[in-house]
């Protein structure tokens, strides 16, 4: 269990960053582009994500985050929730709709409205990753 709980850590602590990449680096450089150039980036990033090396640490981490909580401590479990409630289901539910709502009907208008909305909630995944990555460390740290 103690293997698989640094796993999780890891794999936690890699979406963070990812998230994090988005809101500090990724989302401003494109929000300073001209709206129809940062539009088409961001269509195009959102196409290439869908890869399989993202999607095995972006959904391996949801499973391997949830068999480590089952090594009993509550801390464990605590890192599960955070990332499947803050990673997976945010991105599903919240995150995954406006994408699809950029590509069907991505104007200039829609891309102002996307910037708005799209990146508040991304802080709000990176900081639920992060929590993770420090539940799972610390349940590492109880398993030893």
């Amino acid at each position: 269990m103690f293997t698989l709980t640094i796993i999780a850590a890891v794999g936690c602590g890699l979406m963070a960053g990812v998230f994090f990449a988005f809101s500090a680096m990724v989302m401003p450089g494109l929000r300073r582009a001209a709206p129809a150039e940062g539009l088409a980036a961001m269509r195009a990033i959102n196409t290439a994500v869908v890869n399989p090396v993202f999607l095995t640490a972006f959904l391996g981490t949801a499973a391997v985050s949830v068999a480590a909580a089952f090594g009993g401590t509550v801390a464990g479990w605590v890192g599960a929730a955070l990332y499947v409630l803050g990673g997976i289901v945010l991105t599903a539910a919240y995150h995954v709709p406006r994408n699809n709502a950029l590509e069907q009907h991505g104007t200039t208008q829609y891309w102002a409205r996307y910037l708005k909305e799209w990146v508040p909630v991304n802080h709000v995944r990176a900081i639920t990753c992060v929590g993770a990555a420090v539940a799972f460390t610390i349940a590492a740290t109880q398993l030893q």
